[in-house]
C-alpha cells in the first residue's frame, strides 16, 4: 500500500463521526447526480454511475441515499449545474496535488483551495503543471492479515491486475481504469473482501520529504479534502511510517 494510500485509510478512520460521515455522503450524493445527468439514471448501462453507487456501498451509504440521488438527477434536478474542475499545485517541500472538484461556483472554489494552499505554505499552480506526473487507474484495497499476499498477487494478477504491491497488512491491486469493476467482481467472487475500489490519479514516481514537510503536507491534503467542493485530493509524495505515525497521534 503506497504512503498515500495509508494515509488515506489512517484520514478516513479518524473522520469516522457523524459530521464527517454527512459531509462524505453529501460528496458522494453530487458524484451521483453528475454521473447520472452524463449517461442516465440506468446503473447497468451507465459505467461511471455504478463506480460511483458501489464508491457509495463502499462508505456504508444507504440505498435510499443512493436511489434519490439518481431520481433526482434524472429528473433534471433544482437546476443547479455542478462543474468539474481539475486544479493542480505544490505542498510543503515541493510534493505534487491534484485536486478533483465538483462546483456549482467556479470563482469561489478557486479562491478558497487558494487560500488553503498557501495557508499550508504550498501553492496553487497552473493548468497542467503537475498532471503530467500521474495516471488514471483502478485502485483495489484489501486488508489481508489472515490471507497468503503472495497466493493472492497471484490470483489478482490471472484476473486481470496490472500490478500489486503488498505492505503490512494490506494488499493494493492496480488495474486499468475499464478493468476495475472486472477485477473487483472476480475477486469478491473469490470470497475475498474488497475494503474500497475507486479509479484514482496515482503518481507515476513519488519523492520523500522530511518527517515535517510529509506531515505538513498529509494536513493540506486533509484541509482540502474537508472543502464541500473537493471530490479527491492526489499527492506524489511517499510518507514515510514515522510521518505517518505523528499524522495519525496529531
Amino acid at each position: 500500500m503506497s504512503g498515500h494510500s495509508k494515509w488515506h485509510t489512517i484520514k478516513n478512520q479518524k473522520a469516522a463521526t457523524d459530521a464527517k460521515r454527512g459531509q462524505m455522503f453529501t460528496k458522494l450524493t453530487r458524484e451521483i447526480i453528475v454521473a447520472a445527468r452524463k449517461g442516465g439514471g440506468n446503473i447497468d448501462s451507465n459505467y461511471s454511475l455504478r463506480l460511483a453507487v458501489q464508491r457509495a456501498k463502499d462508505s456504508s451509504m444507504p440505498w435510499d441515499n443512493i436511489s434519490r440521488a439518481i431520481t433526482k438527477a434524472s429528473g433534471g434536478g433544482d437546476g443547479v449545474q455542478m462543474q468539474e474542475l481539475l486544479m493542480e499545485g505544490y505542498g510543503p517541500g515541493g510534493g505534487a496535488v491534484l485536486v478533483n472538484i465538483l462546483t456549482d461556483n467556479r470563482n469561489r472554489t478557486v479562491a478558497g483551495i487558494r487560500n488553503v494552499f498557501t495557508r499550508s505554505g504550498g501553492s496553487l499552480g497552473e493548468s497542467g503543471c503537475v498532471g503530467w506526473l500521474f495516471q488514471q487507474r483502478g485502485v483495489i484495497n484489501i486488508k489481508a492479515e489472515d490471507m497468503d499476499k503472495d497466493e493472492l498477487s497471484l490470483k489478482a494478477i490471472d484476473l486481470g491486475a496490472e500490478d500489486v504491491n503488498v505492505e503490512g497488512d494490506y494488499v493494493t491491486v492496480y488495474t486499468a481504469p475499464a478493468k476495475l469493476e472486472e477485477v473487483r467482481t472476480a475477486l469478491e467472487k473469490d470470497k475475498i473482501t474488497v475494503e474500497s475500489a475507486e479509479v484514482s490519479m496515482i503518481a507515476k514516481q513519488t519523492i520523500d520529504l522530511d518527517e515535517k514537510q510529509s506531515i505538513q503536507t498529509m494536513r493540506l491534503l486533509e484541509t482540502l479534502e474537508e472543502l464541500d467542493d473537493v471530490q479527491s485530493v492526489a499527492s506524489n509524495v511517499n510518507f514515510s511510517e514515522s510521518a505517518l505515525a505523528a499524522y495519525e497521534k496529531g
